[in-house]
């Protein structure tokens, strides 16, 4: 089968190894992958991944192990990243995304979607309704990213909120916010991105308009440029006693100063994977229209120039079709 596979480098392999079907997993033919940074980062180190990337997907079940309902077979689905060992604390909990013995879709110790087909759990995989069509349904995962914010922080109608961030999980967040009428105001760099949350009725505001009355007077702030420099700027905008969420992961090496996180005592909180049927829901009410965050479509074939397109500044999503 043909897999996009990361092992030193970034290659197509047309005759990669059928995975192995357990007995509690599904097969999934891919229909449509995204690319996420995560998939870029990869390439670049990060997790020490080598295998079979990708985690945003839309698909078919194509086969079922021994112990799966037959039922699931030829649902088109999407799936959550995180396999969980269903055994431990945290998977009693319903938290199987911070299960310690979990293994992540594309990103650790599982290979991902970027190929004709690859395997999840039976309990990982949601079938999608028939009024989702396959660009939306592949924009589930950032979409639930965004969507767990609201999970962890109850934001009060009159709570001053801002989004830090203009790029594709900036943007998803700003989907999710307006779908959920949360009153907020997003702050970039790019006018063309900022439209997006400007059609949807929103305020915007450039990253340099930013002024000394804006700092300390948000109660919530959510961080989402992947920058030292977006993490200074948003926690400079935090009231004291505010919330600062952070969606990006930034590995600061030096310059990270908290004296005044402390001082103002502000709750930093971590923010990553997000559960995917309330996203599902919304999308199957057709809240949340993801299509003009699509740069592009390619297929497979062309994955270096889909790559390539990704790596362009003034590019949102890029989607390859299978």
């Amino acid at each position: 089968m043909k897999a996009l596979v990361y092992d030193e480098d970034l290659k197509l392999v047309k005759d990669y190894p059928n995975p192995v079907l357990g007995e509690n997993e599904v097969l999934i033919k891919t229909i449509m992958v995204g690319i996420c940074n995560t998939d870029y980062e990869i390439t670049q180190g990060y997790m020490g991944y080598k295998g079979v990337i990708g985690h945003e997907f839309v698909g078919r079940v194509v086969d079922v192990g021994c112990k799966v309902d037959k039922n699931l077979i030829n649902k088109r689905v999407v799936g959550e990243i995180n396999c969980a060992c269903e055994e431990c604390d945290m998977c009693h909990k319903n938290l199987q995304r911070h299960c310690p013995n979990r293994s992540t879709l594309g990103i650790y110790k599982k290979n991902g979607c970027f190929s004709e087909y690859f395997t999840l759990p039976w309990q990982n995989v949601i079938e999608i309704s028939s009024n989702v069509d396959d660009i939306t349904a592949t924009f589930t995962e950032p979409l639930a990213a965004a969507m767990e914010i609201l999970e962890q922080v109850h934001i009060k109608p009159d709570s001053k909120v801002a989004i830090l961030g203009d790029g594709k999980l900036g943007l998803c967040i700003s989907l999710v916010f307006s779908a959920m009428n949360i009153n907020y105001i997003h702050i970039g760099k790019h006018k063309e991105k900022l439209q997006i949350t400007k059609d949807l009725g929103n305020k915007v505001m450039m990253l340099d308009e930013i002024s000394e009355k804006d700092k300390k007077s948000f109660d919530v702030v959510i961080e989402a440029t992947g920058s030292m420099g977006g993490f200074n700027t948003s926690a400079s905008l935090v009231k004291p006693r505010g919330i600062l969420v952070l969606k990006s992961t930034i590995a600061a090496k030096e310059g990270l100063n908290l004296a005044g996180i402390v001082v103002d005592e502000i709750t930093i909180l971590g923010s990553r994977c997000g559960q995917f049927k309330p996203v599902l829901e919304i999308l199957e009410k057709q809240k949340i229209n993801v299509k003009p965050l699509v740069s592009a479509v390619y297929n497979v074939d062309d994955f270096e120039e889909a790559f390539k397109k990704n790596s362009q500044k003034n590019v949102i999503k890029v989607l390859v079709k299978f």
